[in-house]
């Protein structure tokens, strides 16, 4: 299916700004994904006289990013276009300006040629909060998701448009279309979205009443002063992992401990990887007046639990014996064997995996081949370096190329090494190469050509593996 890498991708954006008594903080990371295609949009201050009004979402792409990618950049400016202001829009006027900029978008893009031709076939949804000084408007077109944290519990959540909801599945029907495998039509995995034209072109059917539809829900609440913590946007990448009341815990706990927003929303998205998250993550956190402040008691149990933690694994490879260094899934498996009190709530032990393994790799004189790619020493293919690291990226390549056939591709490569070294023993043959050269200098295993692969399936959407997939194994200690 090639929808995931062989490693993740790490590497994060992240940002942070204030202002309208607001702070706010996001990462993004691509993850397992081939592709980023997620984009958000951060905004203090509004054009058109709204300067104490502000605006954050997260966008979630799927078959691709352009439709994201565009609407981060100008979803806002179409909304705002509907002409309210400040003084004189009702919060029902706000709501239909706000349905209003969806449809108008979406009708926008439509025209734009790779996708009007069908070059390009993405669609993402959207996750919004408008707040103005008296409200907070939660906008939601999708399956990405908005809560907002109020008395220390989660006091609002906007529901993810899914096909098998009965009034989303009822417009499918109606729209000649069928609910399969949880999908629309089989195939796409969201019955609300921006672009994912294929889905909208049903004739004598308006726009909202299409097999996808590009309507926004729009609720509102007003904002209270001393009770509203924080708003957390995010994607689905983010809530496979995380329930609502786990994500507000988490967050609330890092706030007790951490100023900087942009590292606990960074916490955030690598927590998630580590409890077994396959997609790409995003995540916008909106602290308000009344968000927790940082607590010296907090503070303190953290850096008690650290210190615990750097404790163990001092102890588990200072107890190795004979065994060798363990490794640090075994290390790992081992600490999650115990009760430890005071970890994150709704992190538990993954948001903890930074700390582990630091300890580990300052302590383990064996960590992944850094005598020859990290400290800078290359040695000759006679000492040994480059012909391991050579070996390491032939198997690496090795199980790509052979994705569901490997334990049978391996014992043919086994074979042919083993009637190899038997001819070179009599004197017949080679004998002593397991790996073949290609034309620029790469080795890769010699193997028969792997069958070919299926013809793809129909183009369209959120299902294109994102959910039907295989995911990668996750951490030994993942929920």
């Amino acid at each position: 299916m090639g929808a995931f890498l062989d490693k993740p991708k790490t590497e994060k954006h992240s940002a942070h700004g204030e202002g309208n008594g607001l702070r706010y903080g996001l990462s993004s990371m691509q993850g397992w994904r081939v592709e980023m295609e997620d984009a958000h949009t951060a905004v203090v201050g509004l054009p058109h006289g709204l300067t104490d009004w502000s605006f954050f979402a997260v966008y979630d792409g799927h078959a691709g990013s352009r439709v994201a990618n565009y609407c981060s950049g100008h979803l806002l400016e179409h909304i705002l276009s509907e002409d309210f202001s400040s003084g004189s829009a009702s919060v029902e006027g706000v709501k239909d300006g706000i349905r209003s900029g969806f449809l108008t978008i979406d009708e926008y893009m439509r025209s734009f040629s790779d996708l009007r031709q069908g070059l390009d076939r993405s669609g993402s949804t959207a996750v919004c909060v408008l707040l103005s000084p008296t409200h907070l408007y939660f906008i939601n077109c999708g399956d990405s998701r908005a809560v907002l944290s109020r008395d220390t519990k989660v006091g609002f959540s906007t529901q993810d448009h899914k096909p098998c909801n009965p009034r989303e599945k009822e417009r499918i029907q109606n729209a000649g279309g069928s609910v399969m495998i949880q999908r629309v039509n089989g195939s796409l995995a969201v019955s609300r979205a921006l672009g994912d034209y294929d889905y909208k072109c049903v004739h004598g059917k308006g726009p909202t009443e299409q097999l996808v539809s590009p309507e926004p829900e729009v609720c509102v609440l007003e904002r209270a002063a001393e009770g509203d913590e924080f708003v957390v946007l995010a994607c689905d990448g983010i809530w496979d992992v995380m329930s609502n009341e786990e994500l507000c815990e988490f967050v609330r706990s890092r706030l007790l401990v951490c100023e900087d927003l942009e590292k606990v929303c960074n916490s955030v998205v690598d927590t998630c990887l580590h409890k077994g998250s396959r997609d790409n993550m995003s995540v916008v956190v909106v602290c308000l007046p009344g968000a927790p402040k940082i607590s010296e008691e907090a503070v303190k149990k953290e850096e008690e639990l650290d210190k615990y933690l750097e404790s163990r694994v001092e102890e588990l490879l200072g107890n190795c014996g004979e065994g060798g260094v363990p490794d640090l899934v075994s290390v790992l498996r081992s600490i999650a064997t115990v009760n430890i009190p005071n970890l994150p709530p709704g992190g538990g032990l993954a948001s903890k995996r930074s700390v582990i393994e630091a300890v580990y790799n300052r302590l383990n004189p064996h960590r992944e081949e850094e005598g020859a790619c990290a400290g800078g020493e290359e040695e000759s293919e006679e000492g040994g370096g480059s012909t391991a690291a050579h070996l390491l990226e032939a198997l690496r390549q090795f199980r790509l190329h052979h994705r569901g056939q490997y334990h049978s591709v391996l014992e043919e490569s086994l074979a042919t090494y083993h009637l190899r070294g038997e001819s070179t023993a009599d004197g017949t043959g080679e004998g002593t190469r397991t790996l073949d050269d290609d034309s620029d200098g790469q080795q890769q295993p010699a193997s028969p050509p792997s069958p070919p692969s299926p013809p793809p399936s129909p183009a369209t959407a959120k299902p294109e593996a994102r959910k039907d997939a295989p995911a990668p194994e996750a951490d030994p200690f993942s929920d």
